[in-house]
């Protein structure tokens, strides 16, 4: 499996390329950051996202696409920004028929660490030990990407069980909810003459 984990940001946004499957030793394919101008206007710079992502799906061609769940912040500035650049990926990947995966950010830590409550240090520090790095990738964001991509690969097989059992438990329906049911037709019985008398 391989997946391309995106840490969404209109300055920052990190991204992240590992192969492989739950259970065994993963392999990262690519890390970096799409950069945009702080003061450069907000059109272009969810285009340069755009084109920074467009380039990894090009060149790793994922089979899916990771990307931060946004979850509420006192910024509201910041949060603005990393939902916009969220949407982005969402869009680049969604396009191209490739599946896309929402893992909050404590769903992450939980998964990379351990703990849910995990600080960025943490996360890089076992980033690196995962995929056998010589350093933790710089800035935090790349880190970050690297650390969703290997959470939808271990978390993937749990959650295709559950979609499938799901799917098995589901109520079967004949027919459509609202539609109207056919009246059954009764043939009218044809009266017979009674006993003793001719017609």
């Amino acid at each position: 499996m391989r997946v391309l984990g995106v840490d969404p940001g209109l300055t920052r946004c990190g991204i992240g390329v590992v192969e492989g499957v739950a259970g065994r030793p993963l392999t990262m394919l690519g890390v970096g950051v799409v950069r945009t101008a702080a003061d450069a206007d907000l059109g272009h710079r969810l285009v340069a996202v755009e084109q920074g992502i467009e380039q990894w799906l090009d060149e790793h061609r994922p089979e899916f696409v990771a990307v931060e769940r946004v979850f509420a912040q006192h910024n509201v500035r910041t949060v603005m920004g990393t939902a916009q650049a969220s949407a982005v990926a969402i869009l680049c990947a969604s396009r191209r028929g490739i599946p896309v995966a929402l893992h909050t950010p404590s769903e992450v830590k939980a998964a990379v660490t351990g703990s849910g409550r995990a600080d960025k240090a943490q996360v890089g520090a076992m980033v690196t030990r995962l995929l056998r790095l010589a350093a933790p990738p710089k800035p935090a964001d790349a880190a970050d990407a690297l650390a969703l991509a290997i959470c939808h690969i271990w978390r993937a097989p749990a959650q295709n069980r559950l979609q499938q059992a799901a799917a098995l438990h589901a109520p079967r329906t004949l027919k459509a909810p609202g539609s109207p049911r056919t009246p059954k037709t009764r043939t009218p019985k044809t009266p017979h003459a009674p006993k003793g008398h001719t017609a």
